[in-house]
């Protein structure tokens, strides 16, 4: 069974960083596009940045020039740098992934999965 865990959350002031981890585990043949999303209280999930097999990355508009998004295909991980901290990046942030299973049950197609979670908050 294919699963995403996460790391790395935490409390941290205004200002200050986190390096959330994410390393997907199981019967896996391929990884296609990762990414991170979080979800505020009262409002919809949302993409903060996605990564491509190939390491091309995308942010949103209001993480740009202060998180980093990278990848390492052999360890099967996503990592998220966040810098300069703000209290409206406070959220619980999720991993996202495109997985092809190796097990013949799925036939060679690419189910997407989600990790469980992890809780940021920034003080102000």
């Amino acid at each position: 069974q294919v699963q995403l865990v996460e790391s790395g959350g935490g409390l941290v002031q205004a200002g200050g960083s986190l390096r959330l981890s994410c390393t997907a585990s199981g019967n896996i043949f391929s990884i296609d596009d990762m990414g991170w999303y979080r979800q505020a209280p009262g409002k919809q999930r949302e993409l903060v940045a996605g990564i491509t097999s190939g390491g091309s990355t995308n942010y949103a508009d209001s993480v740009k020039g202060r998180f980093t998004i990278s990848r390492d295909n052999a360890k099967k991980s996503v990592y998220l740098r966040m810098n300069s901290l703000k209290p409206e990046d406070t959220a619980v942030y999720y991993c996202n992934a495109d997985i092809v299973p190796g097990s013949t049950l799925y036939r060679g197609r690419t189910l997407q999965y989600w990790g469980q979670g992890t809780q940021v908050t920034v003080s102000s």
